[in-house]
C-alpha cells in the first residue's frame, strides 16, 4: 500500500491505490496472459470470478463476506457464484464423514 503513498492520482482522489477502468485492466490481463503463455482470454469479469469462487468460497470465506468484497447489494447476486461449487460440498462432505469417522474410531479405542 505504501507503493501508492505519494501517487498523483491517490492523493487527488483520496484512494489507497488507483483505480482502474474495465478496459485499462483488460488490457493488463492480456499483456499478463501473453506473458505467462495463457491461451484463455483472461478479462476483468473472468478474474472476479475466479475470486469470488476459487479464491474465497472454495476456501470457506462466508458467502455473506464474499458479497461484500464484491459490493453487491443483494446475496442473490452472490449466490450465482455459489452455485458453481458443487465439488465443494461433496469435498466437505467427504471431510466430514472422515471426521466422523476418526471419532468413532477415537471412541472405540477408548
Amino acid at each position: 500500500m505504501g507503493k501508492y503513498k505519494n501517487h498523483l492520482v491517490t492523493i487527488n482522489s483520496k484512494k489507497r491505490q488507483p483505480v482502474y477502468t474495465n478496459k485499462k485492466v483488460n488490457e493488463y490481463l492480456k499483456t499478463i496472459a501473453e506473458n505467462c503463455e495463457i491461451t484463455k482470454k483472461l478479462t476483468f469479469h473472468v478474474a472476479r470470478h475466479s475470486f469470488a469462487t476459487t479464491g474465497t468460497l472454495a476456501n470457506g470465506v462466508s458467502i455473506e463476506s464474499v458479497s461484500k468484497m464484491l459490493g453487491h447489494k443483494n446475496i442473490k447476486t452472490t449466490q450465482h457464484y455459489a452455485k458453481i461449487l458443487d465439488k465443494k460440498v461433496g469435498d466437505d462432505m467427504l471431510a466430514l464423514h472422515a471426521l466422523l469417522q476418526k471419532k468413532e474410531d477415537q471412541k472405540k479405542q477408548a
